[in-house]
């Protein structure tokens, strides 16, 4: 056969069932139920085992090719770099770490920002950065200092007979 292939598993089954019950993400599930399959495969007929990738693709749910790099993985470099899973590190801060302490000493004192376009200007003229309205205000979590509103029709003598009531 064309895609028939020799694996050998060094981990005992016993040691593959431990791992797939205590295995905590699918992604590592899944490499290890294909060991799992592999290994239990080896110890029966050769009939009732798995005899192809193809095969194996397909109780998988995957793609031949994935499952032949995940082969090759294990063959080269064993158990470890067949369950690492690689995530990419992503885009660097917008925003970087010396301008937001910066900015959080500006925050804590008593005047600080009334608004989240004073901070943008406060970063484009302090720190030389631009930065949008939806990244100041989402991903900074930064609190202004605006009083709370008060209706105008709000009575003052009302409000302190309330607080001296409360206090009692």
């Amino acid at each position: 056969m064309g895609n028939s292939f020799q694996v050998e598993v060094s981990e005992s089954q016993e040691e593959l069932q431990h791992r797939l019950r205590h295995a905590l993400t699918a992604t590592t599930k899944e490499r290890l139920q294909m060991l799992y399959w592999i290994k239990v495969g080896a110890m029966a007929t050769p009939a009732a085992g798995i005899a192809t990738r193809q095969e194996l693709a397909q109780r998988l749910g995957r793609d031949e090719l994935t499952v032949y790099r995940w082969l090759q993985r294990y063959k080269q470099r064993g158990m470890t770099a067949l369950l690492e899973v690689k995530t990419p590190k992503g885009l660097p801060a917008l925003i970087p770490e010396t301008a937001i302490n910066r900015l959080t000493e500006r925050l804590r004192q008593p005047e600080g920002f009334k608004s989240y376009s004073q901070i943008q200007e406060w970063l484009t003229q302090e720190c030389e950065i631009v930065a949008a309205y939806k990244t100041v205000h989402y991903k900074l979590n930064a609190k202004l200092k605006v009083p709370r509103p008060r209706s105008a029709k709000a009575k003052p003598e009302a409000q302190e007979a309330f607080k001296k009531n409360c206090q009692k």
